[in-house]
């Protein structure tokens, strides 16, 4: 009994008590439904059918659906389209102790700290280990 165009109620799940049509045979279990229920795969066992039919192809969409359950004066489901919407940016917020002119007093005090800490002389500053080691000999020498 189970064809397509074979109007059922759905009996489990979050559908049931509802009207739906057989649109598509899937398997030995699964149908495709549609009409007064979401467009779906559902098995069979969670399918009471009824002695009514309607005229549809195999694969009908759910204009022709729509159409035909109209003429029985049965309610389709319609759903909605979501509207797109631009993804909201994450704004940074400016910290409160920054000043207008774009340095900080607390950034200026940083920068001039770091270039007090910077080594003038090259010779101090060693590029590999064995270098560090000759450097730091040399300069033990000429303190003594």
């Amino acid at each position: 009994m189970i064809e397509v165009g074979r109007i059922c109620m759905k009996i489990a799940g979050r559908d049931g008590g509802r009207e739906c049509v057989i649109v598509d045979i899937l398997d030995d279990n699964y149908v495709l439904i549609d009409g007064n229920v979401r467009r779906r795969k559902c098995n069979i066992f969670h399918l009471e059918s009824t002695p009514k039919k309607i005229d549809i192809k195999k694969g009908a969409s759910h204009e022709d659906v729509k159409k035909e359950f109209s003429k029985l004066k049965i309610d389709v489901w319609e759903t909605k389209a979501k509207e797109k919407k631009e993804r909201p940016r994450k704004i940074r917020k400016k910290k409160v102790h920054e000043v207008k002119e774009g340095k900080t007093e607390k950034k200026k005090a940083k920068t001039a700290k770091k270039e007090e800490k910077k080594p003038t002389d090259a010779s101090v500053i060693p590029v590999t280990k064995k270098e560090s080691k000759t450097v730091k000999e040399e300069v033990v020498e000429k303190e003594k």
